[in-house]
């Protein structure tokens, strides 16, 4: 059995449901310790995390994920218990297996084998590890990237080891991802019987061409990394519930989806500038923890990456930039260049999750070729 497989199967068996860690970091910090790593846990609230770092000098190279994991499902829908790793036909069956045990798995071993074929090599590797991903996020990576902000820590170059791949691994690297606003539109009518049109004022009437006009607003074009922006509204409520009553409010979340190409203040200002235009009385609540986009051009990191997954799997990555958010968004406050590469993401958060068995030690590979590229000196 191979130490990314044997790693990969006991981080799974811990029923870390998010936020609970339930002892993976303990795993995990008990293989760094005899490298020479230094642990620091950093526990904020019901959230543990680990920040992990062996030696003193730039380039920082940092490895970043997760240990929790999302609810199983119907249990019964399994075909082996979520917590109880099985390996059937060349895959590994869990919760986690691909979001993201594997590649927390695969980042141990390719350090264990780049240490001791490189005890003295230049520079530091980090890990940035917390239970606080999958959730509200709050007391998690954004905490530990606070502290080391705090004591003015950077790092050089960043992996998140989110599942990227979609038909192989290697196929897809994530160099940057869109921003995410979030917003409560609440706007205001004159509540009333349905029956006398003249002595009421039905908000969703009065909102329904602003949300038009926002619905067909393009807001910027995009650019060579990334779609353009979008504005959706995820859910309307509007109505007491009887068919004879004009609501007196109707009540919107919406969400934008941004480029680089866009600002967060500019999406604030045109939307509002939208509301007004209709002449609307509204309240408007802007989400604090919405995501800020990043972007990793090419250079050091992306082309590291590329060469060792071609080295490893024959592929040519393609980088991309769609799908949702992940902590990379909070890691680009303190680090120049951060790229996501994984599995498979094919039954990430699905009944019967699994990686190939193969594709782990692929992974811990390609991981173990990009600090070779990063932190040798050649001669």
């Amino acid at each position: 059995m191979s130490k990314t497989l044997e790693l990969t199967q006991q981080l799974i068996a811990r029923k870390s449901l998010t936020p609970w860690d339930d002892g993976c970091l303990d795993i995990i910090g008990a293989r760094l310790a005899p490298l020479g790593f230094d642990l620091e846990k950093m526990r904020h609230s019901e959230v543990d995390n680990l920040y992990a770092r062996r030696g003193h000098t730039s380039p920082v190279i940092c490895f970043a994920g997760h240990t929790d994991v999302v609810p199983t499902g119907p249990v019964n829908r399994w075909d082996s218990d979520p917590f109880t790793p099985t390996v059937r036909d060349g895959m590994l069956y869990g919760r986690g297996a691909s979001d993201m045990k594997g590649s927390l798995a695969a980042f141990v071993t390719a350090i264990e084998g780049f240490v001791a074929d490189h005890p003295e090599h230049a520079g530091s590797i980090a890990l940035l590890l917390t239970s606080d991903e999958e959730g509200i996020a709050t007391d998690g990576t954004v905490r530990v990237v606070e502290a080391l902000a705090e004591r003015d820590e950077k790092l050089d170059y960043c992996i998140v080891g989110e599942p990227t791949s979609v038909s192989k691994t290697g196929d897809t690297i994530k160099n940057g991802r869109r921003g995410s606003l979030s917003g409560k539109l609440t706007v205001k009518g004159v509540q009333g019987h349905i029956a006398y049109p003249h002595l009421v004022k039905n908000p969703i009437h009065l909102a329904s061409p602003a949300i038009a006009e926002l619905a067909a607003t393009v807001w910027d074009e995009g650019n060579e990394y990334f779609p353009p922006t979008s504005w959706q509204i995820s859910n309307i409520h509007g109505g007491t519930g009887a068919t004879n009553v004009v609501p007196g409010t109707v009540e919107m979340l919406f969400n934008f989806r941004h480029s680089t190409a866009s600002t967060v203040d500019s999406l604030k200002s045109r939307f509002t500038a939208i509301l007004d235009k209709h002449g609307l009385e509204y309240d408007l609540e802007w989400e604090n923890s919405s995501g800020k986009p990043y972007l990793t051009p090419r250079g050091d990191l992306v082309d590291a990456v590329a060469a060792a997954i071609k080295q490893v799997t024959g592929l040519d990555t393609e980088l991309s930039t769609s799908g949702g958010t992940s902590d990379g968004r909070f890691i680009a406050d303190i680090c120049g260049q951060i790229i996501e590469l994984g599995p498979l993401n094919a039954t990430i958060h699905k009944v019967n999750e699994c990686v190939a068995v193969a594709d782990l030690d692929a992974l811990s590979d390609i991981y173990r070729l990009t600090l070779e590229a990063l932190l040798v000196k050649k001669s």
